[in-house]
């Protein structure tokens, strides 16, 4: 498996105090399995969609316990010199590049806006095994106030094309590798995020029907933020988990109205 380029989605995980409540929510709503927890690494455990590695579940170290959220890696050859280049423009390093034995470096990270995120320069673990498909990783969107500063730094950092949706209501761009689109980056508006509420990266995972996801998340006592609703590129929702983590769901063969056009 050859290496996914700088910049490209490649992994996410979550700290949750109650790694077992996670795993009975997102079993029921995404369809998830879980691996073993590794006690050598903290207790990391994979979880599986069809047999294929898609996420991780955690407990918090000592010291980092709070409200849960979804971390997104973005792929790195180098995750030291990543780490000089998040800081050369204004991001923060907020952990420093850790070998985490032969599977990988990872690093975390905030951009000039908050958001966090990490870069993982994969060992043996290459991260994603599928994408996509129901129960896998399938977008993601940095969530920000600032969206100058987030529109310099990620391309500064990552090497991206930067591409402007053609949408009078939101304020909305995508960062592409080549001509592959990898990231979105939303403008947060006051009217529609409340001022408490920080910049984040948006995980979205995909699955066969959204509203039956939205039902199931409910039912385990997860809050709806937004949606369902349908558009060009799927039926989606927003979604915080019963621990405080925010994610979304899409279905990407559910669609209505015409692609919107990029700039």
């Amino acid at each position: 498996m050859a290496a996914e380029p700088e910049g490209k989605p490649i992994w996410a995980d979550a700290m949750f105090s109650d790694v077992e409540g996670a795993k009975s929510f997102y079993a029921e709503v995404l369809g998830w399995t879980f691996g073993e927890s590794s006690s050598e690494y903290g207790n990391y455990t994979q979880a599986y969609a069809n047999g294929k590695a898609v996420a991780a579940v955690v407990p918090p170290m000592p010291g980092q316990e709070g409200q849960s959220q979804w971390c997104l890696y973005l792929a790195s050859p180098d995750a030291a010199a990543t780490a000089g280049k998040i800081r050369e423009n204004g991001g923060t390093v907020l952990m420093e590049p850790m070998q985490v034995g032969e599977f990988g470096t990872m690093c975390l990270a905030q951009d000039p806006g908050g958001a966090t995120f990490g870069v993982w320069q994969g060992g043996t673990h290459k991260g994603f095994e599928v994408t996509g498909e129901p129960g896998a990783y399938s977008w993601a969107e940095v969530f920000t106030r600032e969206s100058e500063k987030a529109d310099a730094f990620f391309p500064a950092v990552f090497g991206y094309d930067v591409k402007t949706m053609e949408d009078e209501q939101i304020d909305f761009k995508v960062f592409e590798l080549g001509e592959e689109p990898v990231l979105g980056r939303m403008k947060m508006r006051t009217e529609d995020f409340p001022p408490e509420v920080p910049s984040y990266v948006q995980v979205y995972f995909a699955v066969p029907d959204c509203d039956a996801a939205v039902a199931a998340a409910q039912k385990l006592g997860g809050k709806p933020v937004f949606g369902p609703m349908t558009s060009p590129f799927g039926r989606f929702a927003a979604l915080v988990d019963p621990q405080g983590a925010a994610f979304a769901v899409i279905d990407t063969a559910t669609t209505e109205g015409e692609m919107p056009k990029l700039t």
